[in-house]
């Protein structure tokens, strides 16, 4: 990716969609260049590549540390295998603000694997993008019995995490989950929403939730980007 000089979109807009983009391709380590050497590499002025840093130190993406140069902020969210978490709290808890923008909330037909996995013919479909720190880091996709997704939706998805509604407001009682989790690429469409370039590779988790008498709540397909979210749990060895 280069710079268009003849292109109306600002020089330092341009920047600094450059930059991100090496950082979520894992161009840039830990910091980015100098300004002398930005400027040099990109043809542009101090300010240009000031101002194009800025913006990026705004969104929490990069962080200044004076002396030693700009170093990049984004971490990786680690989601505890052996507990039932919401997103919006493994990103808390790694000392970032969780967001969610709602793109999608409809009744559908089920079909394949989701007929089988939900034991439903129809349900409430949700499709979220979720963000660490303004930045997009997944997208997923939530089947609720009609039911409880038509209750759902009456709550604003933006703010609120499933989880905490369903117990909270809604009195449903989760007890376990099964998940499954694999690798993948992202499609044209999502990448659009994640802001990356499309065939990026992704984790991949589906997650099954019943509550505490066995029944069916909620099955969710999620799409992480590998970058920003892992996965860890804790294992033990029984010596005889």
């Amino acid at each position: 990716m280069t710079l268009d000089y003849t292109n109306s979109i600002p020089l330092h807009v341009q920047l600094k969609k450059i930059i991100e983009q090496k950082i979520y391709n894992g161009d840039y380590a830990e910091k980015i260049p100098s300004e002398r050497e930005l400027m040099d590499e990109h043809y542009v002025s101090r300010s240009t590549v000031r101002q194009s840093i800025e913006q990026l130190v705004r969104k929490g993406i990069l962080v200044r540390k004076p002396g030693k140069g700009t170093f990049i902020a984004v971490r990786t969210i680690n989601d505890w295998l052996g507990s039932l978490h919401s997103t919006s709290e493994n990103i808390e808890k790694m000392g970032m603000a969780p967001g969610a923008r709602l793109v999608a909330s409809q009744e559908i037909e089920l079909v394949g694997r989701l007929k089988e996995v939900s034991g439903l013919d129809k349900a409430h479909h949700f499709k979220r993008i979720r963000y660490a720190n303004d930045i997009p880091m997944g997208i997923e996709r939530h089947y609720y019995p009609v039911a409880l997704g038509k209750k759902l939706s009456q709550f604003n998805l933006d703010e609120e995490a499933f989880y905490e509604l369903l117990e909270r407001e809604l009195k449903v009682n989760t007890f376990q989950a099964e998940q499954e989790i694999r690798a993948g690429i992202s499609t044209r469409d999502d990448s659009e929403l994640l802001n990356i370039p499309e065939g990026t590779s992704i984790i991949i988790a589906e997650r099954k939730i019943t509550d505490v008498h066995g029944a069916f709540v909620e099955f969710e397909r999620a799409y992480y980007r590998a970058d920003m979210y892992s996965f860890k749990i804790t294992l033990s060895r029984n010596s005889k």
